[in-house]
């Protein structure tokens, strides 16, 4: 039997209901139009959490960081008192701690704060890492949701500096500029398969801890990397390539396993960055892999590049950040490395500037969805 018609006025009232509790995605569908989603990134800082500091972020509106490095102690920065501390101090600024560094900084592993972690040298290994245990438990327990660390024998390597745009000086990497350079003492010949065997076992000592402690742990790719079966000092850089960070992604199923997604440094992996990296943007924030942003631009790519400022550079920043918002990604994008400009040689200048022209871009997206949203 047919469904006799609404009649007129009801017809409309539902259909208005209807339109209204499908929202904006669905009439965006209806309309031909793409949706735009909500927007939900911040701007972030990172490297120092000094009053000056704290009080220049709040005045640009940066309401996110992660504090400047902390001691190697477990018992003098890394104890809930201290840890907890540190947080209020942030708050004190209307700002949140988002995340802490561990001391597994970018250094190579002759200035490691905890070189026996990748050397695999017991009992010392053991020792450390334990100590890295219990900085990710009193983290959990002063209420700091993140930590980043890298896993780098190498450091960051590069050739001599370039000049750029109004004589700033940039960060560059010419790979056939480099000079040979010996093995790491007490390090030796490190293969694929040793580098991955050290990971694994860091990986499954740390990464139950960080769920139990409802801690992140965000991991910084290799910077840069190098070609494959040649590496650098003896060491293949295996996670200096996108499918070297999918392995590292994958080594563990954890929600609380993931990356400091830097995009200078991906880009850095990529032969033709701007073709590239967004597709990488939407890989690992599908995966939920990306836990915060160091938004950098570059010029160049694949083993020749410079550090640019961010509207310097090939890649187009602004199709990156709505690659982020398309995946759902709502941590921090925050400034990295940047050029130093005259009369600055603290980078303060700056750093200043990313942070304006971050906040300009994220205004931008937050309008666009904005609209959308009462579409």
């Amino acid at each position: 039997m047919s469904t006799p018609p609404l009649p007129r006025r009801r017809f409309l009232t539902a259909a208005a209901t209807g339109a209204a509790l499908a929202g904006p995605a669905s009439r965006a569908a209806t309309s031909g139009a793409p949706a735009v989603p909500p927007m939900l990134m911040k701007a972030g800082h990172q490297h120092d959490h000094s009053t000056p500091t704290l009080q220049a972020l709040a005045a640009f509106g940066v309401s996110h960081i992660c504090s400047g490095k902390l001691s190697r102690e477990v018992d003098k920065d890394w104890t809930v008192d201290a840890l907890t501390r540190l947080r209020r101090h942030v708050e004190s600024f209307g700002i949140k701690l988002e995340c802490v560094p561990l001391p597994m900084s970018s250094s190579d592993i002759l200035r490691a704060e905890h070189p026996e972690i990748l050397l695999g040298r017991e009992p010392e290994r053991e020792r450390a890492i334990e100590g890295i245990r219990t900085m990710i438990r009193n983290c959990g327990k002063a209420g700091i949701p993140m930590v980043k660390y890298n896993l780098t024998f190498i450091g960051v390597v590069r050739s001599p500096q370039t000049i750029g745009r109004g004589g700033a000086k940039l960060s560059t990497f010419r790979y056939a500029e480099l000079t040979p350079q010996p093995e790491f003492p007490g390090a030796g010949r490190i293969t694929e398969e040793i580098y991955w065997d050290r990971i694994g076992y860091f990986l499954k000592k740390v990464v139950p801890v960080a769920e139990e402690a409802g801690v992140r742990l965000a991991c910084h790719p290799q910077d840069p990397g190098f070609p494959r079966g040649t590496g650098w000092r003896g060491v293949e850089t295996v996670l200096g390539s996108p499918d070297g960070l999918r392995r590292f992604v994958e080594t563990s199923p954890s929600p609380n396993h993931g990356l400091n997604f830097c995009q200078g440094t991906i880009s850095e992996m990529l032969r033709k960055p701007n073709d590239e990296i967004h597709d990488i943007i939407r890989d690992f924030g599908r995966r939920r892999k990306i836990f915060m942003v160091h938004f950098r631009n570059i010029r160049g790519g694949w083993l020749d590049f410079q550090e640019t400022f961010p509207d310097d550079g090939d890649v187009d920043m602004m199709r990156a950040l709505r690659a982020y918002r398309e995946v759902g990604f709502d941590g921090m994008v925050l400034p990295d490395h940047v050029p130093e400009v005259a009369g600055d040689p603290t980078r303060q200048k700056s750093f200043a500037f990313c942070f304006g022209y971050i906040q300009a871009l994220l205004e931008q997206l937050r309008r666009e969805s904005q609209a959308a949203s009462r579409a």
